[in-house]
């Protein structure tokens, strides 16, 4: 049974001592970059209502990547908070949610595409909009992939962070519009050094007629190890597994 009633949902004050760099990621566009194994990257939802979508990589071996089957189903849960380890496709662990102010972190629903977007909110070209132009999530992350040599094969599964998505009773997904507040941030500790990739473009099953995408904010810093007593690490036995396979690609 997944142990997602016992999770507490807490942001420990940032270590101003060991801060690395901050950067703002704005409304409805991407961002990729290195996190190094034993840092920490907070994701700020600044103005409520964000969806920040991100992918992970082994950038020593692109092959390998965030894996979302085996992560939910190693966790036995359907959503993503404060507790549970992100996998890759070999087993190791990219990075663990050690702390989170907002409780629910879709990763089902992967990101819009541009026929999509232009479905729901009509065509919209830069020649015209510049900036306000509509962006969709998958082109957004088509972007950085390509930054880092990788391509169409390489998108996969999402975590969409800040979004949260139920089933109804006839099993239809359900969007909830109002469940990141203002300032919610969830904390990620990198077990491994990981390629991290996102794009702020609003969820693909975000109800909003208008195209109203939210900025994030970025915050870096250096993490503690994972003690032996450490949450994520015992949230459960797979977790214990995935820590030791980690540890031992670290050593190598």
């Amino acid at each position: 049974m997944s142990q997602i009633s016992e999770t507490p949902r807490v942001l420990f004050p940032l270590p101003t001592e060991r801060l690395l760099w901050e950067h703002l990621v704005p409304a409805g566009t991407h961002w990729s970059g290195l996190m190094r194994r034993g840092s920490a990257l907070r994701i700020s939802d600044l103005e409520g209502g964000a969806n920040c979508a991100v992918i992970f990589f082994n950038p020593e071996e692109k092959i390998e990547r965030y894996n979302m089957p085996d992560t939910l189903k190693a966790q036995h849960t359907a959503m993503l908070t404060q507790g549970h380890c992100l996998y890759s496709d070999m087993g190791r662990i990219f990075c663990s949610i050690i702390g989170d102010s907002v409780g629910w972190h879709d990763p089902i629903c992967g990101v819009s595409d541009a026929a999509q977007a232009r479905e729901k909110y009509g065509e919209s070209h830069y020649q015209h909009a510049r900036n306000a132009m509509v962006r969709n999530g998958r082109d957004s992350l088509l972007i950085e992939l390509a930054k880092h040599g990788l391509g169409k094969r390489d998108l996969g599964p999402t975590v969409n962070f800040f979004s949260k998505v139920t089933a109804d009773e006839e099993g239809r997904l359900v969007f909830d519009p109002r469940h990141s507040p203002a300032g919610g941030a969830v904390d990620l500790r990198f077990e491994m050094t990981t390629l991290v990739v996102l794009s702020t473009a609003p969820h693909p099953l975000d109800p909003a007629p208008t195209y109203a995408p939210k900025p994030v904010l970025l915050t870096a810093w250096h993490a503690a190890e994972a003690l032996p007593d450490d949450y994520c690490r015992n949230f459960c036995a797979e977790n214990q597994r995935g820590f030791i396979n980690t540890e031992r690609y670290n050593l190598s």
